[in-house]
């Protein structure tokens, strides 16, 4: 017994090694992946089949007196047998492909053991059926959960795979004391042998993946840190600030030499080895980057020639060079140089084309926040200009009427009327302005609405000197106290009070109110006010509305405009982050 185990150990070791060698590759590495695949089981199969038949030729032949030949043979004689690890190798592939790669590796192995000849040798071709299919059901269980089989599962499964070998030689051997000398000779050594093989066989494979995961989380970490620290860098644009802080962080993170970074004409960064030339504002000098940015298709080369650095010193020996895109047009490249040939490898090139789609992607989201935000700021600008004095006419009318009888109030209108439009001018340039300049914008307004309509309206502000220099989008008191002036007081000629105030909430945030004690809105106009054109005899309240939605996109859902009403008079307000601007000219008190 002893002396069939021995050797038998050493043929396992012969396909434990080939075992090493196939899950060092990446090819077998990814097939082990995606073994439910078609193609995958399909690898499986002439990969375990070759194992199998190289089992069977390298058997331990056992003679009729039970005697042990370490001689591979390819035929054998009538009354021999031969002890292998074929029942190992068909085990394996069931267990890790499932019945499919099961079955069929058992058919070529049994085949094969068949034509070797022997003791009935279709006892073994029987047998390596069962055995191929057997194990291929207990596999297709870990095979739906997406994992493998546990390595004392394994093992457990290879002793059992070799218990149905035993019974078929039982069963279909004729002569059954020839049958009962055989088990009792092989069987203990061939279930030792098989139950171990196949749990180091699965132990490899499992700690090659478990490696192979730990590498990937640890490139993930490192792709998911280099995402975060760059992230602000390269949402700038490509500039030559965010590329030099990006390419610094490259290179503290990953282990290269160098890092470059450049757009379609010129080096915008270079960190590391070789910034004597490679040096930024100048125009590409490697070859390499002016086909990345021909093809748009990433490239490693581990040759100084194949970089095509005109430089005769460049240290730089090996490099990887990943496209940038934005919208699917190349836009610049980053590139990994190693003075080493040897450092790049396989991990460096997988990380480097991951990092590529996130800059890529990083770089789109900074020109798409950029055109949002100039969007935006145009959408604003176009409200704005939207306020249009529409009371033009009247002031025109009124100081061609006040020329005749009082000149100098006429002149003092006019330049009003000038310092209006040039508030409206100045208020499209801007998306916020300090309070004291809007109310002078305001005071411009009032005095020519007092010269059409002498004491019909008495207007106060109340707001506080430390207020003055708070910042807010222009036109929104004046808009706020036309509307006052045209809606609420329906021809009434006196008592007509308007209340501009100013104040912090409760939460320190800017509360700006302007109150009348008109005659009330509507309840069917009130809900609509600011939201919808609003259709009256004397407008339609699309300033309310342009107003409403400079509100919101300056400063979101809690600045709209909320608006009270009943009986007594209104009050519309808002409420606006407070933010003073330090350099305002000293206010004046409109008091």
């Amino acid at each position: 017994m002893i002396s069939l185990l021995l050797p038998l150990l050493e043929r396992v070791g012969l396909i434990i090694l080939l075992a090493n060698l196939l899950m060092i590759s990446p090819f077998y590495k990814k097939v082990m992946y995606e073994r439910d695949t078609l193609h995958a089981q399909l690898v499986l199969i002439g990969t375990f089949s070759i194992f199998a038949i190289i089992s069977n030729f390298t058997g331990v032949v056992v003679s009729e007196s039970i005697q042990f030949d370490q001689g591979g043979l390819v035929i054998l004689s009538n009354h021999s047998s031969i002890a292998n690890t074929r029942t190992l190798t068909i085990g394996m592939s069931g267990l890790i492909g499932g019945p499919f790669v099961g079955f069929f590796v058992g058919l070529i192995s049994g085949t094969v053991r068949w034509l070797q000849g022997g003791s009935a040798p279709y006892t073994y071709f029987i047998s390596s059926m069962l055995i191929g299919f057997s194990s291929g059901l207990l596999g297709r269980v870990s095979l739906k959960k997406k994992r493998y089989p546990k390595i004392w599962q394994g093992s457990l499964c290879g002793a059992l795979m070799e218990v149905i070998q035993m019974l078929c030689i039982f069963i279909f051997l004729p002569n059954k004391e020839q049958a009962i000398s055989l088990i009792q000779t092989i069987a203990v050594p061939m279930v030792l042998v098989n139950a171990l093989g196949t749990g180091i066989f699965l132990s490899i494979v499992l700690g090659t993946l478990k490696q192979e995961e730990s590498t990937k989380a640890v490139q993930t970490h490192d792709v998911l840190e280099l995402a975060n620290t760059t992230l602000p860098y390269f949402r700038q644009g490509l500039t030559e600030e965010s590329a030099t802080q990006t390419a610094l962080q490259i290179k503290k993170i990953m282990r290269v030499s160098a890092v470059s970074v450049t757009n379609r004409y010129r080096i915008l960064a270079h960190v590391g080895a070789g910034s004597d030339h490679h040096i930024p504002t100048k125009e590409i000098i490697t070859d390499l980057s002016k086909e990345v940015l021909k093809t748009g298709k990433l490239h490693v080369v581990r040759t100084k020639e194949a970089i095509g650095c005109s430089d005769p010193n460049c240290p730089l020996a090996a490099a990887i060079v990943v496209p940038l895109f934005v919208k699917g047009q190349v836009v610049g490249t980053f590139k990994l140089y190693f003075t080493n040939a040897d450092d790049l490898t396989y991990v460096e090139e997988q990380l480097a084309e991951g990092l590529g789609e996130i800059f890529s992607s990083q770089i789109e989201l900074g020109e798409m926040d950029n055109e949002q935000r100039l969007l935006k700021d145009a959408e604003i600008k176009s409200l704005q200009a939207q306020v249009n004095p529409h009371f033009l006419f009247n002031a025109i009318n009124t100081i061609s009427a006040m020329i005749r009888i009082d000149s100098e109030k006429a002149r003092h209108l006019l330049l009003q009327l000038g310092h209006y439009f040039r508030a409206n001018l100045n208020g499209t340039r801007n998306n916020v302005i300090p309070i004291a300049e809007e109310l002078s914008h305001l005071q411009a307004y009032l005095a020519i609405e007092q010269a059409r309509f002498p004491n019909r309206y008495h207007i106060t502000i109340d707001v506080p000197d430390t207020l003055m220099k708070a910042e807010i989008p222009p036109f929104v008191i004046q808009i706020l106290v036309e509307n006052a002036l045209k809606h609420a007081f329906a021809g009434r000629k006196q008592d007509n009070q308007v209340l501009v105030q100013a104040s912090l909430n409760e939460t320190g945030e800017l509360l700006l109110q302007v109150k009348d004690n008109g005659q009330g809105i509507p309840q069917e106009k009130l809900a609509k006010l600011g939201k919808e054109v609003v259709s009256s005899s004397k407008g339609t309240g699309s300033a309310l509305e342009n107003l409403n939605r400079r509100l919101l996109s300056l400063f979101g859902e809690k600045a709209q405009l909320v608006i009270h009403s009943d009986e007594t008079g209104s009050v519309f307000a808002m409420t606006i982050p407070l933010k003073l601007k330090e350099d305002a000219n000293e206010s004046r008190n409109y008091r």
